[in-house]
């Protein structure tokens, strides 16, 4: 499996935001977006081929319990069927990081989804041939279906503007089954004063419509670096 880095930190986002955590960073994406915050697992793909066994010895030398598998885009690799079995099995408690476009059944104890609005879309003048691909692949909600089912979720969304916000309701409307308390509003950026701009009018937004708002604590505690 190509591993970019491996790294023990806090989770910045989502439900278990604040959570002393080893991520495990997978390096190869099937998408483009256009504000990735990690191209070098995506536009410019860096990394080592890891075996499970080094993957799973890695992870054990850190004193947390939780494990942030994510890339990149983990669902790619076949690799991670056995990697999250031989982690469960060593009593980890499991997040799965996935753009919701591929499945496979993985052993998880949380499945965070980060669907892709069209604003991830890179421009179509100057990366026509991944224009017309992320758009085509970007949505998938028979995977979406499956991931769920079954299992703790949650749905982060990236938000630059108000019409993002109408988008992910049109979005969310597929799919009656979701529980509003599960799906997070998150500021697009990698700067915290741009973060908080946006978060300003977001937060209450979120409140008005029974969803959750998710700040990017990452940024806030470390700025945007690699290994935090």
């Amino acid at each position: 499996m190509r591993i970019a880095e491996i790294y023990e930190s806090r989770q910045g986002e989502g439900l278990l935001t604040g959570t002393p955590s080893v991520f495990v960073r997978a390096s190869g994406c099937n998408l483009r977006c256009r504000f990735c915050d990690t191209p070098f697992t995506s536009w410019s793909p860096e990394g080592e081929d890891w075996s499970i066994g080094e993957i799973v010895h890695a992870v054990r030398g850190y004193a947390a319990r939780h494990v942030v598998i994510t890339g990149g885009e983990p669902m790619l690799f076949a690799e991670l069927l056995p990697l999250t079995k031989a982690l469960a099995a060593a009593g980890l408690h499991l997040t799965i990081e996935t753009a919701g476009t591929l499945y496979l059944p993985v052993q998880c104890d949380l499945m965070s989804i980060s669907p892709k609005l069209s604003n991830s879309t890179p421009a179509a003048e100057s990366h026509p041939q991944w224009h017309r691909r992320h758009e085509q692949t970007r949505h998938a909600p028979d995977v979406i279906r499956r991931l769920i089912l079954g299992r703790e979720y949650q749905l982060k969304f990236v938000v630059e503007s108000h019409s993002d916000c109408d988008e992910i309701e049109s979005y969310l409307s597929q799919f009656p089954e979701l529980d509003r308390g599960r799906v997070l509003l998150m500021p697009q950026g990698t700067i915290a004063s741009a973060l908080a701009e946006i978060g300003h009018w977001l937060r209450p937004l979120c409140q008005e419509r029974g969803l959750r708002y998710c700040p990017r604590m990452q940024i806030e505690w470390y700025g945007h670096q690699r290994g935090t």
